[in-house]
């Protein structure tokens, strides 16, 4: 595997593939990997000749008391799990290559509407972040295919959003969600988690099944909330929200609906905030 820190570099050895006629996939990451986001290699792997993969902690999306000076930056790890994995190239570039004029005078690129409830309400500005690097990204790589995990649901709803409305020429893949053996999604914020909090961690998971177990016997929409919140304050988290949406667009459904729908919760467990969905 190769590793190229300018879209220079990248795009000659994209451009070589393209040549040869080969299918190229792309996984765009945070870095400090886990098996979460080897899986999505793998799946690109499956479905494409070449898979790109790109290591970058994009600052846009990171509000201003959120973790970003400290989030973990593992690079060598990376390289080795990527490598092992059947990635190609990966793409570390450097702030400066993805925001050359600086990050205040960048062009932005928002999602309305389905970026701006939940993650987009708690956190402004992080899906116009989030969207304005996938963008970046998307058009220096040029993949066919591009794989994004489903534990950032709202995430994977704006990405498959701009590229419809961009008419960007990519098929976007959302990838199940990997967990732990009690049921906590996979992320590389669980790292923060002391071992007592690693203990309580599993109960987001229980929880969203817990809702999914009331829904399918008829227990009304807002009393499933509403427990769902409960049951994560007794258990000592603090949350954002535990909520039932239509899982199209996260809008509110009616309080009659039954079909279409996803739970999705987010909560902070000391001072680690972490998120989960299940489709219901």
């Amino acid at each position: 595997m190769d590793t190229v820190e300018t879209a220079s570099d990248l795009r000659t050895r994209v451009a070589k593939w393209r040549r040869e006629g080969a299918r190229i996939g792309f996984v765009p990451t945070m870095g400090n990997l886990h098996n979460g986001h080897f899986s999505l290699v793998t799946l690109c792997r499956e479905k494409t000749d070449r898979v790109v993969a790109s290591v970058f902690v994009n600052p846009t999306q990171f509000g201003p008391n959120e973790d970003f000076a400290r989030y973990p930056r593992t690079l060598g790890k990376d390289q080795e799990g990527l490598a092992s994995h059947g990635c190609d190239v990966l793409f570390a570039p450097g702030i400066e290559e993805m925001y050359p004029f600086g990050i205040d005078a960048a062009v932005r690129i928002e999602v309305p509407k389905i970026g701006e409830s939940l993650e987009g309400a708690m956190r402004p500005g992080h899906f116009a972040g989030v969207a304005t690097v996938v963008t970046k990204l998307l058009n220096l790589v040029q993949p066919d295919v591009a794989v994004f995990g489903r534990k950032d649901y709202q995430q994977l709803l704006v990405i498959e959003r701009l590229v419809r409305d961009l008419c960007l020429p990519v098929d976007i893949i959302g990838a199940p969600t990997q967990r732990e053996a009690d049921g906590l999604a996979m992320s590389s914020r669980n790292q923060y988690l002391s071992v007592e909090e690693r203990g309580k961690a599993g109960t987001i998971h229980a929880t969203l099944r817990a809702m999914r177990d009331a829904l399918l016997v008829g227990e009304p929409l807002e009393k499933i909330e509403s427990l769902a919140c409960r049951r994560l304050v007794e258990a000592g988290f603090v949350p954002d929200y535990a909520v039932l949406r239509k899982r199209e667009d996260l809008g509110e459904p009616s309080r009659t609906s039954r079909d279409g729908l996803i739970a999705l919760i987010a909560c902070r467990l000391g001072k680690t905030r972490l998120i989960d969905n299940l489709l219901l």
